[in-house]
């Protein structure tokens, strides 16, 4: 079975820091992360911040569940490996890098969905999913840094 990946990147008006804490306030992330349906911490580190998440994400054709298991280097990287749900494989990070007073947020995606993906399909999800969480991502952290919301 072939195996998705992809790696995207934008330049966010705000700090590493506001992209890292917007990217583990998990609760808060099904109201400005227009694909994420659920985000439930499961278990937490001892500073509270979620270890093992679960997600549900529309995917367009249909509502995907997965759980991820996060680990961190603040405010740099944020790494996920699969813990289980409709994938055969699903992982990624997100880095972030200081650029000239911006950041530099990318997104590095791998998904096995354990069946092949029509092209079509493929470059549809790619959109969808990658492109947009990153948009999600830039409009909430440019907006809250300004103190708008």
């Amino acid at each position: 079975m072939p195996v998705y990946e992809d790696t995207r990147s934008v330049l966010i008006n705000a700090s590493p820091e506001l992209c890292f804490a917007a990217l583990t306030d998990y609760p808060s992330m099904p109201r400005w992360q227009s694909r994420i349906r659920e985000s439930r911490v499961l278990d937490a580190d001892d500073s509270g911040r979620g270890t093992l998440v679960q997600y549900a994400i529309d995917a367009r054709l249909r509502v995907v569940r997965f759980r991820l298991r996060h680990r961190y280097d603040e405010p740099g990287w944020i790494g996920s490996e699969y813990a289980g749900g409709d994938f055969k494989d699903f992982g990624g990070e997100y880095r972030f890098e200081r650029v000239d007073g911006q950041t530099r947020a990318t997104f590095r995606l791998r998904i096995d969905p354990g069946f092949r993906v029509p092209g079509p399909v493929a470059r549809m999800l790619r959109q969808a999913v990658m492109a947009r969480s990153l948009q999600d991502l830039k409009q909430r952290v440019e907006e809250t840094s300004d103190g708008s919301k």
